[in-house]
Formats: C-alpha cells, sequence, structure tokens
C-alpha cells in the first residue's frame, strides 16, 4: 500500500512541474485525491459492496469534479492533471503510467452490456477535452491530441489528432510528451494538398491555351488550332 502511494506521489511530481511538495500533492491535487478514492472504491467493488463501492465514488465526485466508476481497472503511476470533468466508464481499462488531462471522457456509445469503454495501454497520454468513445484499444506510448474524438482503435506509438481522430504520426517509440500546440491537422493537409493540385491544373490549362496556334483561315474567318 505504502508503494503503491510512493509511486502516486512521485508520478506527479515527474509530470506535473508546479508541484512542490508532497504535503501539497497529498492534500491539494484533486487527481491524486480521486486516484486514492478509486482504490477503496474498487477493491468494495470486487467484494461485492456495490452501494459503498458508488458512496464512496460519489463522495470523489463531490469532492474533486472526477467521476470514475468503481468498476474501472486502473494500473499504476496514474496521473490525472488538473482533472475537472474527467468521467471514466465502468469497463474502462487503464494500463500503467497513463496521463489523462482535464475534460477527458474514456466512455461508451451506447446501453450495451458487457464491455463498452476504452481499454488504455500502457504509457498513454490523453489531452485536454478528449473523448475516447467505446469498447477498443489504444496501443501502447499512444497520444491523442487535445479535444480529440475517438471512435475506433489507435496503433501503438501514434499520435491522434482531430474529430473523428485521425492517425497522424506512427514513428517508432515516443520519447517525450505530446506537444498540445504544435500538432498536424489532418483536415487542413488534405485541404493543402488538393489547393496545390488545383494550381497544378490551373497552370498547366494556361500552359496549353498558350501553346494553341492558328494554322489556317478559310473564307469564313473560321480558325483551326492544332
Amino acid at each position: 500500500m505504502f508503494d503503491r502511494l510512493k509511486e502516486d506521489i512521485q508520478c506527479v511530481k515527474d509530470r506535473d512541474p508546479a508541484a512542490r511538495s508532497t504535503v501539497e500533492i497529498m492534500l491539494l491535487y484533486p487527481g491524486f485525491k480521486a486516484v486514492r478514492m478509486h482504490r477503496k472504491a474498487h477493491w468494495l467493488f470486487n467484494h461485492k459492496m456495490f452501494f459503498l463501492a458508488r458512496l464512496v465514488s460519489q463522495r470523489c465526485v463531490k469532492k474533486t469534479n472526477i467521476e470514475i466508476h468503481p468498476g474501472a481497472t486502473i494500473g499504476r503511476r496514474f496521473f490525472i492533471d488538473h482533472g475537472t470533468g474527467v468521467v471514466i466508464g465502468e469497463t474502462a481499462v487503464i494500463g500503467d503510467d497513463c496521463t489523462v488531462y482535464q475534460g477527458v471522457t474514456l466512455g461508451g456509445t451506447g446501453k450495451d452490456h458487457g464491455k463498452r469503454h476504452p481499454t488504455l495501454g500502457n504509457n498513454v497520454l490523453v489531452g485536454a477535452g478528449a473523448k475516447v468513445l467505446g469498447p477498443f484499444t489504444i496501443g501502447d506510448n499512444s497520444n491523442v491530441a487535445a479535444g480529440s474524438v475517438v471512435l475506433s482503435a489507435i496503433p501503438p506509438n501514434c499520435t491522434a489528432v482531430g474529430s473523428p481522430a485521425r492517425v497522424v504520426k506512427q514513428n517508432g517509440r515516443r520519447v517525450d510528451k505530446l506537444d498540445h500546440v504544435h500538432v498536424p491537422d489532418p483536415v487542413a493537409q488534405e485541404l493543402c494538398i488538393l489547393r496545390a493540385k488545383i494550381k497544378y491544373l490551373e497552370r498547366q490549362g494556361e500552359k496549353n491555351e498558350k501553346e494553341q496556334e492558328p494554322v489556317e483561315q478559310t473564307d469564313d474567318d473560321s480558325i483551326y488550332y492544332i
């Protein structure tokens, strides 16, 4: 238990440059409080004490504005930065060393029973306001950019951007954290490609017009071109 506590504190220090002390993290960080309270709620849930589990979960919501269903499975060193508005569903599974920011939803797409929430692999980062909806997997070491809406699986070692999210990078293991500002926009990239093709076709049309020359003139003033 104490090893887990030390890990949870250390992961906050490692990932949040604003963290100044252990006391500050334990008393004032809502993400840390939410993870610790979820551990208790999850233990109660696994021992069939569902009412008490939900009671602990709802107390967590009132204190932190972070809602984690007691049935969600969360790995080690999970960090919720800021945390306001984070929602994690019952059948969500989160691997080790994951990070989510404020406004993230790990939710379902309907009222189906069984596995209906996403699975995050190890070392996954989900940016602020992103929505991950459905019973699929986001692979190890992948990033989901802020504001993205993920509706299908993402392979390992990728960066996904947009609504619906598209993979824009897949080049080996992530070596640093996601830059939430300078991420490619797949829609803008496609528009740039289309604009370049249109300009090319316009130049070709102008070139063809200039190459046409009159070769014969008849009595009715008709002009014929090559």
